[in-house]
């Protein structure tokens, strides 16, 4: 059986890829309230901060900051995942092995992390969020995906709203 032994610096920065079991169903952005009522109920919790985050219609990328002296991240993802999936109708299909053991068929049961190194890192790996959408053809322009916290960047004042170009020119904006 694999070893899924993940890496935990306290109060380290991580980069999150999280995915639904089918890929070809739409639910993350179909229930975006719900998702987003999950991430707010964890966050009174266990608290973090979003650096930067995408909602996909069949997968997320984020990059969170988490406490100084914190590195439990596994905690957040399994209720942020369980609230959400508490909050669907079951109308999944599941496997045999899925049913047996009372789970939902709504998530992967794992996801991707990355610990982020240095600067420069965190910079590939938000802007690589923010430009997402337009990587998987979602939209033309970063600005025209509604489930970002690009927009957020943009009232900020951090990032133009024309950050990214047309159709994938990845201009990005240091300053």
């Amino acid at each position: 059986m694999p070893d899924y032994r993940r890496h935990r610096v306290p109060g380290g920065c991580y980069f999150f890829t999280v995915t639904l079991l089918e890929r070809r169903r739409t639910l993350l952005v179909d229930h975006i309230d719900g998702l987003r009522d999950a991430v707010r109920r964890v966050r009174r919790r266990y608290p973090f901060a979003i650096d930067a985050w995408v909602v996909l219609p069949d997968h997320l990328h984020c990059v969170w900051s988490l406490p100084p002296g914190d590195a439990g991240y596994p905690t957040r993802w399994r209720l942020i995942k369980l609230l959400f999936v508490k909050a669907l109708p079951k109308t999944e299909r599941l496997s045999a092995v899925r049913q047996r053991r009372g789970e939902r068929g709504i998530w992967q049961r794992r996801y991707w992390e990355h610990t982020i190194r240095d600067e420069e890192d965190y910079r590939r790996h938000v802007e690589y969020v923010h430009f997402n959408p337009v990587r998987h053809g979602l939209v033309t322009r970063v600005g025209d995906w509604p489930y970002s916290t690009f927009h957020r960047e943009v009232a900020a004042g951090r990032l133009p709203l024309d950050w990214g170009g047309i159709l994938g020119t990845l201009a990005t904006a240091r300053e």
